[in-house]
């Protein structure tokens, strides 16, 4: 039996990484100066500078062909009825331990960095039912206008008239205008590309996601396109080190909502909206149905068609997808795994009081 010395190393290497990686977790200031605001910007920029020029995912090629290997590793191991195993399991490792370090270099790190609320200044404090209640009738105000606006009746449903494509430009704009206001939320060197794989994110319930290896952000371009301006903004905050799904959705929110263009207007409130009135709805039912009556035909119709997108989809396989990535979420610092997303809430309703808008 001959053992590979390189293999061997990598493969001790791992739970070495793992220790290192809870040392600095929890060190949120040191992952800020000098990761997140120091070599992740030039990491980042120098991946979206070389790929975002491919006009296919090169990303979603290099996750199909890591399938293939594994795939094929398995087989090989049964065809074999597990000879050689242990030199086979240390080539695995060793492999996985590569994967772990470029995955926290590249991209991983930002989710121990520091809060985005603590970046912005937002006071951390729980927000009670009526401050969600006040912002929750703004956002529906606002929905209502921008619906209004765009379909000239408060029974049509909104009909995005753009290809996805031009959707990937015009957000770059919207992070244009946010900088001015918000200069650590610059978008530089853009890498936006619809999934090769949109039918199967569609299959697991995802709308994008970003390849932390090559630093796309991949869009399912399946989704209705009402809320395809929000999925890319995004999409595109965690690609500038939003790693934390609460923050990198506010951040979508917020790049939506300082376009000029009044379909990423309406998408970021429709957006807000959908997780404002999910937060009434678990704290009073009748509160959050005495909101819905307030909101335009149009918009519940827009709703209705996104829920029958993804019904369309359902699958047993999909909540099994779903708690996987819930398990991957806590294990990255985001205690409430999927329900993370959520927490998106709060920064909103911090915003809307520190604006000025309620």
């Amino acid at each position: 039996m001959k053992w590979n010395k390189t293999r061997i190393f990598l493969a001790i290497f791992l739970p070495i990484q793992v220790l290192v990686l809870q040392i600095v977790a929890k060190n949120p200031a040191f992952v800020e100066k000098y990761y997140s605001n120091g070599i992740y910007p030039y990491l980042s920029s120098f991946f979206r500078i070389l790929f975002g020029w491919v006009p296919f995912s090169v990303g979603d090629v290099l996750l199909a062909f890591a399938l293939f290997v594994f795939l094929r590793f398995l087989i090989r191991l049964l065809k074999t009825r597990f000879k050689n195993f242990i030199p086979k399991i240390i080539h695995f490792v060793a492999i996985f331990s590569v994967v772990y370090f470029c995955f926290y270099l590249f991209w991983g790190l930002n989710y121990y960095r520091e809060p985005l609320a603590k970046n912005l200044g937002y006071d951390q404090s729980k927000y009670t039912t009526e401050q969600l209640t006040k912002a929750t009738k703004h956002i529906i105000e606002k929905l209502n206008y921008y619906q209004l606006k765009i379909a000239k009746n408060d029974t049509l449903k909104v009909e995005n008239p753009y290809h996805q494509e031009e959707m990937y430009t015009m957000a770059i704009a919207g992070y244009a205008n946010l900088s001015k206001e918000y200069p650590q939320l610059t978008y530089q060197f853009p890498s936006v590309k619809s999934s090769l794989m949109s039918t199967l994110q569609s299959y697991n319930g995802t709308s994008g996601y970003l390849n932390p290896i090559t630093g796309e952000a991949q869009v399912n371009d399946k989704v209705p396109k009402t809320s395809y301006p929000t999925t890319t903004c995004h999409e595109m905050a965690h690609q500038i080190g939003f790693a934390a799904e609460n923050e990198a959705n506010f951040v979508g929110f917020l790049a939506a909502n300082y376009n000029d263009d009044v379909y990423f207007k309406y998408a970021s409130y429709r957006m807000a909206f959908g997780y404002c009135i999910s937060e009434i709805r678990k704290r009073d039912i009748n509160l959050s149905q005495e909101l819905w009556q307030t909101v335009h035909k149009g918009i519940i119709k827009d709703y209705n068609e996104s829920y029958d997108f993804w019904q369309q989809y359902k699958n047993p396989f999909e909540p099994i997808i779903k708690k996987g990535y819930s398990v991957y979420l806590k294990a990255n610092k985001q205690a409430k795994g999927i329900a993370s997303y959520n927490y998106v809430v709060d920064l909103l309703l911090h915003y809307f009081e520190t604006s000025k808008e309620i």
